[in-house]
């Protein structure tokens, strides 16, 4: 962490070195808008009520939606829907289910401001702009959020359309509560216009869905209607802080959010020119932040899984009002889904449990367990190829094909048609994010190289994943939460969380901030080889700028073709001198995989045994094993194999 004056200047230059002085002027602006007070007028708490339409007046001139004739259509049906009723049951009594995993007990009292795990309660009294998303005391923010998001209303629409029941009341008496306790503009669930955006999405998709039922009263609507409106009045006035200072998927769905505004909320005047800015800023974000190859700035399988979902909502909804995207977000769509189609996991839908991951899941559309990517490529891939998904398993398909049904059921016209996605093996190259696969018929092998010129997240550049069968045999530690010491943060961002080389025990960069690294790693060149029974990578990455000037690691695997065995040689060039060096390996089973090590002259090295952590799902962790291999020299050469 940065703690010295030579450390703070150093890390100031880096950071305009990397982020650039347009970041770091808006950073410095917003800050001072937010101490003065400007962010409390341009966002006020006191507010009229918006100009916009009667109940009766919505009834009769609602815009058509994704949910909006579904009991007309009539098109899926599943006659087993247990699981789903056992999540139903927890909802109705007082349950949330925390990212996407495990259900926990709201408090009675003050449920949506109360933190879970550390008890603390926020005001709703307070202006958004004056409550920190991170602090000690107050424990993750996103424990709070989480409920508010609203997700689980989807679940009920999808019991009450399987059914046939109606909890309609149950829905309007969450939303009212929400609202008699989070005033507009006040308290944590104000504080971020992506959570915000999502809310306002989910809420939708009940109020379309429930639109005629008698507990949507006149008075109800005229409370909701309102929050709507100034929900959309924050995200425009607050755009530019996602779209300069943070310029992840959070600008993505603020942007798609005021893009869509004219559609789904025509009532409100300024909607109409919100939403023209809207589209272009979310267009230019698609085509920015998804490169060419189909990869994504965050380096993040889980983050872009949701600007995938994104994308089936937003190309679906204007596709019905004949208003198509450009065909540059197609053409990002279809290269996205292409890529994390070739990284999945057949047999269960799985990816890597590569990159930040908080648990985010925006529509859970299907009874699929939270890795399973299926449901969201297939909607995707339906949207955009009018077939589905091939896969080689076709276990619990009509579980993953769910989600196509409620938001591309609607589809009549296709403005961009795209070819089928099929299996194959072989070698995959994505050189823009830096991804390098390789697959067989029996094995996956997983690896990145890449460039930054988008900030870097985790230390994992050169970290190696390996499925053998379907099994994810040596891993990505995952993120386990944003809002932990300084020791647990640097264990599942850093290097020991990764399958990579370490130099005295340091990280790749070095940590400026929870969300910010220094010294970014650079990759200076890779090479695939292949002969008849070897599949070989070569890459090379420029790192620990922190400990020494042109330090580079490389690092080469060599894969039999007809077995799973793997030989993975990592070297340093231009090493301080007595560098110890540490190979670090997540989640191998000894009982199933042998492995061995050596030094550049033959010397065997003996295996260091420790138990850390793997974290599948967010706030979530358990133990694994971690075998690691250490030696003063400049290389380091391991064996994995199946025994």
């Amino acid at each position: 962490m940065i703690k010295t004056l030579r450390s703070k200047i150093i890390f100031g230059s880096q950071l305009i070195q990397n982020m650039g002085l347009r970041y770091l002027t808006f950073r410095l602006s917003h800050e001072l808008k937010r101490k003065i007070g400007i962010l409390e007028v341009s966002h006020p708490t006191r507010k009229s009520s918006p100009v916009g339409w009667d109940l009766e007046k919505w009834r009769k001139n609602v815009p058509v939606f994704l949910v909006g004739n579904l009991q007309a259509a009539g098109k899926y049906q599943k006659n087993d829907f247990t699981q789903l009723e056992e999540r139903i049951k927890k909802y109705l009594g007082g349950e949330v289910r925390m990212f996407n995993h495990s259900f926990e007990k709201l408090p009675a009292t003050n449920p949506w401001l109360t933190h879970l795990k550390t008890g603390f309660q926020f005001q709703s009294d307070v202006h958004w702009s004056k409550i920190k998303d991170l602090d000690d005391k107050q424990g993750d923010i996103k424990y709070v959020w989480e409920k508010s998001r609203f997700t689980y209303l989807l679940e009920i629409i999808r019991y009450d359309y399987l059914a046939k029941t109606d909890h309609s009341a149950f829905v309007f008496d969450e939303i009212d509560s929400w609202i008699n306790a989070n005033p507009v503009n006040q308290g944590p669930n104000w504080v971020c216009s992506q959570e915000i955006s999502l809310r306002v999405f989910n809420w939708l998709f009940a109020l379309h869905f429930y639109k005629n039922s008698e507990h949507l009263t006149s008075s109800r609507w005229e409370k909701i209607q309102h929050v709507l409106y100034w929900s959309l009045h924050h995200v425009y006035h607050q755009i530019n802080f996602s779209r300069i200072a943070v310029r992840n998927n959070h600008a993505i769905t603020e942007t798609l959010f005021l893009a869509l505004s004219s559609i789904l909320l025509p009532q409100f005047e300024e909607s109409k020119i919100w939403s023209v800015k809207g589209r272009r800023f979310f267009e230019q974000e698609i085509a920015y932040q998804i490169y060419e190859d189909g990869t994504f700035l965050q380096f993040s399988m889980n983050y872009h899984r949701v600007v995938i979902q994104l994308l089936t909502f937003g190309i679906n909804l204007t596709e019905l009002y004949g208003q198509p995207f450009s065909q540059k977000v197609y053409a990002k769509a279809y290269a996205s889904l292409n890529f994390l189609y070739r990284c999945m996991n057949h047999e269960d839908g799985f990816l890597p449990n590569y990159g930040n991951n908080d648990g985010a899941l925006f529509f859970p559309f299907s009874d699929c367990h939270y890795r399973d990517y299926r449901p969201a490529l297939h909607a995707l891939h339906f949207t955009l190829t009018g077939s589905n998904l091939i896969v080689d398993s076709l276990e619990n398909q009509d579980s993953w094909k769910e989600e196509a049904f409620w938001l591309c059921h609607n589809k009549k016209v296709s403005y961009h048609k795209f070819s089928v996605l099929t299996n194959e093996l072989g070698t995959f190259r994505f050189d823009d994010g830096g991804y390098y696969l390789h697959k067989d018929v029996q094995t996956f092998t997983f690896l990145r190289c890449g460039n930054h010129k988008d900030r870097p997240h985790q230390c994992d550049n050169l970290h190696l994943d390996i499925w053998v069968d379907g099994e994810n045999i040596l891993k990505d530690a995952g993120s386990y939460t944003y809002n932990a010491p300084v020791e647990t943060l640097d264990f599942f961002s850093g290097n020991k969380g990764h399958n990579i080389l370490s130099i005295n025990s340091e990280n790749q960069m070095l940590r400026g901030g929870r969300f910010i690294w220094i010294y970014w790693t650079q990759r200076e060149s890779v090479t695939i080889d292949e002969t008849q029974d070897f599949w070989i990578f070569k890459g090379r990455i420029k790192a620990y700028g922190q400990i020494g000037e042109n330090i580079m690691i490389e690092r080469i695997v060599k894969k039999d073709k007809n077995q799973a065995h793997w030989t993975i040689e990592d070297s340093v060039i231009n090493s301080p001198d007595k560098s110890l060096l540490s190979q670090h390996w997540n989640g191998l089973d000894r009982t199933k995989y042998q492995i061995v090590s050596q030094d550049e002259e033959g010397k065997p090295l003996t295996a260091t045994l420790n138990t850390t952590f793997f974290s599948e799902f967010y706030g979530n962790k358990t133990e694994q094993n971690q075998i690691s291999f250490c030696n003063y020299s400049s290389k380091i050469i391991t064996l994995i194999f199946k025994i």
